[in-house]
């Protein structure tokens, strides 16, 4: 499998543990146009998260930005994509062992 099949695999299985509001938002800044958006806002999200202990700014922005920015740059796909997917599925077996899911 390619890095950008991973990618697309990683987005998919990330939209499905976020609310709906925020999975639509994050389809919009994956088509090809949303581009020179993209960028600026994955960034953002990067030093949002490396500023984790600001009040408002968290973890959780720094791999939701590294996703937004794998989508253009080659080299971050495969590793991004593989975190967020492993990630995704730790996340639904805690849910599972806690009794949220």
């Amino acid at each position: 499998m390619s890095g950008r099949q991973e990618l697309r695999q990683a987005f998919r299985r990330f939209e499905q543990e976020v609310p709906l509001w925020f999975g639509k938002g994050l389809r919009r800044l994956r088509h090809p146009r949303a581009r020179w958006l993209r960028l600026p806002v994955g960034l953002l999200l990067v030093l949002g998260g490396v500023f984790s202990i600001l009040p408002v700014l968290g973890l959780w922005m720094l791999p939701i930005g590294l996703l937004l920015l794998a989508s253009d740059i080659p080299a971050l796909r495969r590793p991004v994509a593989r975190f967020t997917v492993w990630s995704a599925e730790g996340w639904v077996r805690l849910r599972r062992r806690f009794g949220r899911g």
